[in-house]
């Protein structure tokens, strides 16, 4: 099957599942910040940040490692997935314990217990979720997307809306989401078929040699994402976290559209990496040039519309939270770059790299937030912190995975489109002279940069994508 059609299949397939899903989700801010105050919503963000946190450390980072070898081959599944078992329960137990530990010191607060009931639940779903993503069942992993977000939104309607039990309702309404999407996929899956308490250690050992090292990883790139948060919170106020969380929403929807392509990119990353040299590298140069051109693009169209989008998706209180969305789009353009570089760790089995590529990223944040939010810039110097963290973690992570896969970057296009997004920020946010029309320039400048890059190869995954779906939904 040709590469470019399989990864536009399950691209488009992930698509359908997910996209308005994650867009319901995304609308529903408009319903929690009617329910939530800015500083009850600031916390309510910290408790969800922080279980997200704990979890690469209760799973052992093990769920990325049940994906990934899961694809590797049928026959060693079942020790897969029943290996995932076992190291969760590890984990499982240890928070068990601290908490017996933490009750008698007077520290297992309401918010401690949703930390732990949060993390464990969602640790729970995802190695269920990957496992089936792994095995290749993407239509299955897309209806679980879809269930979830149904569960979440319908839950927390009820929660707040007819219960009115705030910060608390918001947190277990997503638990027990992520509880009733693990039943449907171990009953749709049978997944109790792949389990066996005697896996093979070999594997075992592998998988924890590959996942370990995600554990620090994954800590780093959450402090690099949200650790000016808690930096806010304590150089200003909860409030002001919560305004900021509401400006992150904007730069979500960048996120979401990339992490649909980037769920279906991994599977064909691993797949097509074993094929010839010369064929995998333009595979990899050819997706990275339009997926370059995509998000510059969008990105784009996110800051010029900064305010009005504000204005759809939150309270009125809220509205002024608009100047820091252009700053963070930029951020959510780099980000969503590193994570396709680091695609190539994962092909290559180089969790290493993932380690300490994300260590420097991590370092470079706090660092820079302790300098920018205490001055005069405040929020903005977290936005700015960010951005430029971001920037510094995809210029190391482009020199060290060129060792690995070579593929050309388009240096170039990227630096003039990078400039381009940075003169389109300044003009909004500092609201100079002729910043409405920069607004429309700036997208048209891009356009003729990329315009060719979009019309040729999203033409060509569409079109092979259309009719690949189609066969597999009537199927």
């Amino acid at each position: 099957m040709d590469k470019y059609r399989t990864l536009a299949a399950n691209t488009a397939l992930i698509s359908i599942g997910t996209f308005a899903s994650k867009f319901l989700l995304f609308f529903m801010v408009r319903f929690y910040t009617a329910y939530l105050s800015p500083s009850d919503y600031g916390t309510a963000d910290l408790i969800t940040q922080t279980a997200n946190l704990l979890i690469p450390v209760v799973s052992f980072g093990i769920t990325d490692g049940v994906f990934r070898f899961a694809m590797d081959s049928p026959s060693l599944r079942k020790n897969v997935f029943s290996s995932g078992i076992l190291v969760l329960l590890a984990g499982g137990c240890f928070f068990a314990l601290l908490s017996l530990v933490l009750y008698p010191m007077g520290k297992l607060n309401y918010e401690v217990v949703l930390v732990l009931v949060y993390a464990i639940c969602s640790c729970i779903h995802s190695l269920c979720a990957q496992f089936t993503r792994g095995r290749g069942r993407m239509q299955i992993y897309a209806i679980q997307g879809i269930l979830n977000t149904a569960f979440v939104v319908t839950l927390n309607i009820l929660f707040l809306a007819g219960f009115h039990m705030g910060i608390i309702g918001y947190v277990i309404a997503i638990s027990i989401a992520d509880l009733l999407c693990t039943t449907f996929l171990v009953f749709k899956e049978r997944l109790w078929e792949y389990v066996t308490w005697k896996p093979d250690l070999s594997i075992l050992k592998s998988m924890l040699k590959y996942s370990i090292p995600m554990i620090p990883t994954t800590i780093f790139w959450w402090v690099t994402s949200v650790s000016d948060r808690y930096m806010i919170r304590a150089f200003i106020d909860s409030e002001a976290n919560g305004m900021y969380t509401i400006a992150c929403k904007i730069p979500t929807v960048m996120a979401l559209l990339a992490g649909i392509f980037m769920e279906a990119w991994q599977f064909s990353a691993v797949t097509e990496s074993q094929g010839k040299t010369e064929e995998r590298d333009y595979f990899f140069s050819r997706i990275w040039e339009l997926l370059q051109a995509a998000l510059f693009l969008f990105g784009s169209f996110l800051i010029a519309f900064a305010k009005p989008e504000i204005m759809v998706l939150a309270a009125k209180a809220y509205y002024s939270v608009w100047q820091y969305v252009p700053i963070l789009c930029v951020s959510a353009v780099y980000s969503s770059f590193v994570t396709f570089l680091g695609t190539i760790y994962m092909v290559k089995k180089r969790s290493n790299l993932y380690f300490w590529t994300s260590l420097l990223g991590a370092s470079t944040n706090i660092v820079l937030n302790l300098i920018l939010i205490p001055s005069p810039l405040g929020v903005h110097g977290a936005a700015i912190a960010t951005m430029i963290s971001y920037m510094v973690l995809f210029t190391v992570r482009a020199i060290s995975t060129n060792k690995l896969i070579p593929m050309q970057l388009h240096t170039v296009k990227l630096i003039l489109g990078t400039v381009i997004l940075l003169i389109q920020c300044a003009f909004i946010v500092l609201d100079l002279p002729g910043w409405i029309v920069m607004q429309a320039v700036c997208p048209l400048l891009l356009f003729a940069i990329y315009g060719k890059v979009m019309m040729t190869g999203g033409k060509r995954v569409l079109k092979e994508g259309k009719s690949l779906v189609r066969r597999k939904l009537g199927k």
